[in-house]
């Protein structure tokens, strides 16, 4: 799967939880949604992309789960 494609993905599963006041809770919901739900290709790659390139394009809390699921909480 394309790389855009999966920060698109990241950042409409943040924006979904965006509202929550706790953004550290949201940011391990948004980990936890990905964990249940992608693919473990799409994890890597995400995770790859947010060590190769910073996470460019990632919504800062989408970018917090993405730093979760690397093990850099």
């Amino acid at each position: 799967m394309k790389t855009e494609r999966l920060v698109s993905m990241a950042n409409d599963i943040s924006a979904f939880f965006d509202s929550d006041p706790d953004k550290a809770a949201a940011a391990l919901k948004i980990a936890g949604h990905i964990t249940r739900f992608w693919d473990p290709r799409m994890r890597r790659e995400i995770i790859a992309h947010y060590r190769d390139a910073g996470g460019a394009g990632l919504h800062p809390l989408a970018s917090s789960a993405i730093r979760a699921l690397a093990g850099g909480r």
